[in-house]
């Protein structure tokens, strides 16, 4: 509970980019710490051990990171900043270091906070690095001389979080966009076959232990060649916006609903038969309400099958659910058909419904 409690707080972003991050930098980092800190003039032989055994922690970290992240902590992703700002303040105090140079080496944990880790952490992590260096510049060169390296270098890290940061949120908008163009159809605005496929993939998957019910309602609109031949394709293009604009309404958060392409819907739904039956009814019902359309309101032929109750794979699943479409075509259109067995539902005992509205003569 508590690790949730700072995962919702400080959120982490690329997991994969943030192990690269420690790995490169910090195998870069240990050979010069190791050079500078056992060459420094005046250091002592526990402070020479000191820095060695703190470059071999460095080097087995960059190693872990770079090899074999999966075996650390999730955690550690959040802490590792804090980790590097200590032992960076830490060797700094040993060597009596306050150049520049070990001053910049605030730059990598504020760096990666701004690049993988959320508001809290970077608001969190400054003032650790601002501490960590008016401790070291205080002590090494008194408050004096120290106020004004200790004031540029706040400056300097506080405007590198603001830059960086600020390209990280143009970034995830960029890529929220494209992400957005690449799963939805640009005609009707549901999602396209390539996030239907990648749904369905994944939520087969968790329905195999879950051991919920996954419905694949398949939809296909009747007579689409006559209206676009009579009527053009720029009417035909309404049609589908109107039986995309009742799927979306019918669908709502209760799964996905996408055009794979022409005149052919599916809708995945978690849900068990009789709730998907109850679905597709609905949506048949909406779509029959649609106003203004030259050819009046569309007529849907609808197939469903469940998973794991009709099939065993995704394959089963959707050759399932086109068969019951078939049926429903096959039996007169306007209708819903479901799997095993294929029985047409507008016949099914306790389903027969009122004279359809959605048949053409």
């Amino acid at each position: 509970m508590l690790l949730r409690t700072v995962y919702a707080g400080f959120g982490v972003r690329d997991l994969h980019g943030a192990s690269r991050a420690v790995a490169y930098l910090v195998l870069a980092a240990a050979p010069y710490v190791l050079i500078t800190g056992t060459l420094a003039p005046g250091i002592t032989l526990s402070g020479r051990i000191a820095v060695i055994a703190v470059v071999s922690f460095m080097a087995g970290l960059g190693l872990m990171s770079w090899f074999r992240p999966h075996l650390l902590p999730v955690a550690f992703w959040f802490f590792v900043p804090i980790l590097s700002t200590v032992l960076i303040t830490g060797l700094n105090m040993i060597t009596n270091d306050a150049s520049t140079g070990a001053q910049f080496f605030y730059l990598w944990p504020v760096l990666y906070v701004a690049n993988f880790l959320g508001r809290r952490a970077i608001y969190l992590n400054l003032l650790l690095v601002f501490a960590g260096d008016a401790l070291t510049v205080f002590t090494v060169l008194g408050v004096g001389r120290g106020m004004m390296d200790w004031v540029a270098t706040m400056l300097t890290m506080t405007m590198t979080t603001i830059v960086v940061s600020t390209l990280r949120a143009r970034a995830d908008k960029f890529r929220a966009v494209l992400e957005e163009q690449a799963n939805v159809d640009a005609l009707t605005g549901l999602a396209n076959r390539r996030h239907f496929t990648e749904t369905l993939t994944r939520e087969a998957a968790e329905i195999a232990l879950t051991g919920d019910s996954l419905a694949l309602v398949t939809v296909d609109l009747d007579y689409f060649k006559t209206i676009n031949d009579t009527y053009g394709h720029t009417e035909g293009d309404r049609v589908l916006q109107a039986v995309a604009s009742s799927m979306r309404t019918v669908t709502g958060d209760r799964g996905l609903a996408a055009r794979l392409g022409g005149d052919e819907f599916v809708m995945l739904l978690r849900l068990d038969r009789p709730a998907a039956v109850a679905v597709a009814q609905e949506l048949r019902a909406d779509a029959g309400s649609a106003t203004g359309l030259p050819g009046g309101p569309p007529s849907l032929s609808i197939g469903i099958a469940v998973l794991p109750g009709d099939a065993a794979t995704v394959e089963e699943l959707i050759s399932a659910s086109d068969a019951a479409l078939y049926d429903a075509k096959a039996s007169g259109r306007g209708r819903v058909a479901v799997a095993r067995g294929r029985q047409n539902l507008d016949r099914m005992p306790g389903l027969t419904p009122t004279p359809d509205p959605l048949l053409r003569p």
